[in-house]
């Protein structure tokens, strides 16, 4: 093992309390789990909490990741915006294939969403172009509002023991199932 594997196996890891996950307590809709666990975030002052990565796929079929900020989550899905002609803008535009991973290091927490996303209507981008600390109240045609429209999610709670709970969700139909979902032990 070298010095730095070494090094990097002693840092800690997690805070010493952190809540339990229960997938018995679960919610149908896992969009309400996400939103709790935001809530919990916000309301535990934890500095940019609505910060994920965003993975999109990139012209070799390679995923490309890069740190967004959640935007607005509503029946629509999930909001993030950017440049059409971006990067990702143009990623987007060739592979609409999506997935946004949120990690909370202070409560142990971590959501994986996957899905499809779908360019919103002019009205959203528009008023989230204006309401940028940047604006200068001028119109940006190229800016655009993305919702990913969730087809699975995974809910992690660290555990000391490192046996994590997952809690996964996938859409069938127009409705949600959820289970545990299980790891060998190791």
């Amino acid at each position: 093992m070298s010095d730095l594997a070494a090094r990097l196996r002693a840092l800690p890891s997690f805070p010493d309390d952190m809540p339990e996950l229960d997938p018995g307590a679960a919610p149908e809709d896992p969009a309400e789990l996400l939103l709790s666990w935001l809530e919990d975030a916000i309301a535990a002052g934890v500095r940019q909490p609505h910060a994920m990565t965003f993975q999109t796929l990139g012209a070799d079929g390679g995923p490309v990741g890069r740190t967004l900020i959640l935007k607005d989550l509503d029946q629509r899905g999930l909001h993030v915006s950017t440049h059409r002609t971006s990067r990702k803008g143009e990623q987007l535009a060739a592979d609409p294939r999506a997935a946004m991973t949120f990690f909370w290091r202070e409560s142990g927490r971590q959501v994986q969403i996957g899905g499809t996303v779908h360019a919103l209507e002019e009205e959203t981008s528009r008023a989230d172009w204006l309401a940028r600390p940047t604006s200068d109240g001028r119109p940006n045609p190229d800016w655009q509002v993305y919702a990913l429209q969730p087809e699975r999610y995974e809910f992690l709670q660290a555990r000391h023991d490192r046996r994590h709970r997952r809690l996964g969700y996938r859409r069938e139909g127009g409705s949600w199932t959820h289970a545990e979902v299980t790891t060998p032990a190791g």
